[in-house]
């Protein structure tokens, strides 16, 4: 099998890292070799989180390059437009339609981009998801992240159960019905 490349962006406290172990795991029960490979800039402050995910028969290195990520997965619209330049011609961002000021934006040092979608969707193919919402309804914000993994999974060769197998596996017991629930209403957007 070809290299899969998959990219996770977001803002620290976003759920990035749950969502590459979830990933990593049902790559990994899927039969293929993962590499993964997490970046954080200033994380617990609300700054940029990268994580990349490559996986297939063989897999030599954990880093993503330029124009050869299939998937960039962002929890945040800003972060989509900062990496959407690692994206392939025929590849695809699935985006959370949220918005964090990052901190020049609150200090008032910068302005936030307008039309990020809109603009994105000019030159890549863009879907993208009112995530928070959905987990909103579902009683916890928290799980948007999850909703988001449920929209990506649908462009992957995994079963829904092979999902809620490695949720089972990783998510604390207590909230694991709850993330299964919110793969689930994201699968099914």
């Amino acid at each position: 099998m070809e290299t899969k490349n998959i990219m996770i962006v977001g803002v620290g406290g976003q759920g990035t890292l749950l969502t590459s172990r979830v990933l990593g795991g049902v790559i990994q029960d899927g039969g293929y070799e993962v590499k993964l490979s997490e970046v954080h800039g200033m994380a617990q402050r609300g700054g940029s989180v990268v994580t990349f995910v490559r996986y297939g028969s063989e897999v030599f290195e954990p880093i993503v390059e330029e124009e050869c990520a299939d998937v960039l997965i962002a929890f945040e619209k800003l972060e989509a437009m900062r990496y959407a330049h690692f994206l392939k011609k025929d590849g695809v961002i699935i985006v959370n339609d949220q918005r964090m000021d990052p901190m020049p934006v609150v200090m008032g040092a910068a302005e936030y981009p307008e039309g990020i979608i809109e603009n994105l969707s000019k030159d890549y193919k863009v879907i993208a998801v009112d995530a928070l919402s959905e987990a909103k309804k579902l009683g916890n914000a928290q799980v948007f992240n999850v909703v988001i993994l449920g929209v990506a999974a649908k462009h992957m060769d995994f079963t829904v159960d092979a999902w809620h197998a490695v949720i089972e596996r990783i998510v604390k017991p207590k909230f694991v019905e709850l993330n299964k629930k919110a793969f689930d209403v994201g699968y099914g957007l």
